[in-house]
């Protein structure tokens, strides 16, 4: 009988105790310390004799840099556009993938649409399912609209199975491009005195299912749980060990789905996968489909964001109402309420605002979040217009990053943003007085305005053409 040790993990930061405490002694964190049982006669003992390293040696000596030779690794397309940019390109056989999101968000509908996608072009796929049967796979199966139905029958296994060493042994038979396993938190080992979800089991599951990919050069795709902050449950090292870690977030009671890339040994971490929830699963949205209303409302400015490799236009909205002095609320939704703060303070030193008694919440349209400081000025104006009533012009777009000075300072990568912003129909920018120069190119397309500072902003509303109403903001603020 293989004796058992028992050690508490910490599941924040990996550090393992040899007894319970309700805060981790490493990182400081409360009640994160998780029972973890391994076998002790299972590691050899090194004493540094001899004989102590003997069947220690490893099969495959080390050598040079210069004489591995490159491995390449074509990729190949999940069928899935926006998934496919997230990955990177696609999928790198060998590799391991981490889904994680929040329950009913469609990760399943997502791996199952991918995965018919690839078995409708004759590649063999395993879905191994250890939270439905057999049977409620297929009736979600059916309300997926797939290319080509009878060949993606043909070659998409499904598995209801529990344990890892059936669902790997049924793997090694079939053979498939890619084997997707949801999830890992109901997945065990029966040799292991664990319950499913505990820390052994999941560190030794996600090792196995790891290993096997490296192994056989098969796609493994992982999908994890997450806990009610938001982070995947279980150890941090599951993040580790895998090669891609994907979060797939927003409100399962909304359309809209972004999936974002946290970690990518293939990739950018960059790109983000847009997709919205239908009747027959997940549709891929065009960034086209989350542009701005293009009638001026007061409150709302436009904002040009990169995500990744591409520029989505944003729509940020904001309101203000009366408050309480001394109680008002700060409410943000897709924005950093913590840089909100910083805004609405810049706006009431250099900008002549009046806000200590107003209640002010600010959002982003479509469920996008922006985090970069570039949109600063956005959600300055936004405020502003909100407060005073007064909009920008019809299409006009904003990119600056704010400081606590109230100077509108250079952001990275103006010329892109700009470009796409003219593209999909603006007529107009505010872009940082030291950068307008930059944007020559684009004279005889938009209108191109500098602003050195928050105060010269605030002025452009309502001075635009197209807007909905004209004068000087600034004497009305003062008077407020």
């Amino acid at each position: 009988m293989a004796k058992l040790r028992t050690s508490w993990v910490c599941d924040g930061c990996g550090g393992v105790q040899v007894r319970w405490a309700g805060k981790c002694p490493d990182c400081g964190a409360w009640d994160s310390l998780k029972e973890f049982r391994h076998d002790a006669a299972a590691v050899p003992a090194v004493d540094g004799s001899a004989a102590s390293w003997q069947g220690l040696a490893s099969a495959s000596p080390a050598v040079p840099l210069g004489q591995i030779e490159p491995l390449e690794a074509p990729r190949f397309a999940t069928g899935v556009g926006e998934l496919d940019r997230v990955l990177g390109g696609g999928c790198v056989p060998g590799s391991a993938v981490l889904l994680g999101g929040d329950p009913g968000i469609g990760k399943s509908t997502l791996l199952l649409q991918a995965l018919g996608h690839v078995a409708a072009l004759g590649k063999p796929v395993l879905y191994a399912s250890s939270e439905e049967s057999a049977h409620q796979v297929k009736l979600r199966a059916e309300r997926i609209d797939s290319p080509s139905n009878a060949e993606r029958d043909r070659h998409l296994y499904l598995l209801a199975d529990t344990n890892i060493a059936r669902i790997l042994e049924q793997a090694r038979t079939i053979k498939p491009a890619i084997l997707a396993i949801d999830s890992i938190q109901l997945v065990s080992r029966h040799d292991l005195d664990a319950l499913p979800g505990s820390m052994s089991q999941l560190r030794r599951c996600c090792l196995d299912a790891v290993q096997f990919a490296k192994s056989t050069g098969t796609v493994v795709i992982v999908v994890g749980h997450v806990t009610k902050e938001g982070d995947l449950a279980g150890p941090k090292l599951l993040e580790h060990m895998v090669d891609v870690v994907l979060s797939f977030e927003g409100d399962r009671h909304l359309a809209w789905r972004v999936v974002r890339g946290v970690k990518n040994r293939f990739g950018s971490t960059l790109e983000i996968g847009l997709f919205e929830m239908t009747g027959s699963g997940l549709e891929q949205v065009d960034e086209g489909a989350i542009a701005p209303d293009a009638v001026a409302r007061a409150g709302c400015v436009s904002f040009p964001t990169l995500a990744g490799s591409r520029v989505l236009l944003a729509e940020i909205q904001s309101l203000v109402v009366a408050g309480i002095l001394g109680s008002a609320k700060r409410k943000g939704s897709g924005v950093d309420a913590n840089r909100l703060a910083m805004m609405i303070a810049v706006l009431e030193r250099h900008g002549g605002l009046r806000l200590g008694d107003r209640d002010i919440y600010a959002s982003v349209a479509g469920g996008l979040r922006i985090v970069e400081p570039a949109g600063d000025l956005a959600v300055c104006l936004a405020v502003a217009g909100a407060h005073l009533d007064r909009t920008l012009g019809r299409g006009t777009a904003a990119i600056g990053e704010v400081a606590l000075s109230g100077e509108v300072r250079p952001t990275r990568q103006l010329l892109q943003r700009a470009s796409e912003a003219v593209r999909r129909g603006c007529s107009a920018l505010l872009v940082p007085a030291s950068q307008a120069a930059d944007l020559a190119s684009l004279a005889g397309k938009a209108d191109i305005v500098g602003v050195a500072n928050v105060a010269q902003a605030i002025d452009q509303l309502g001075a635009v053409p197209g807007s909905a109403t004209q004068g000087s903001p600034r004497s009305s603020a003062k008077s407020s």
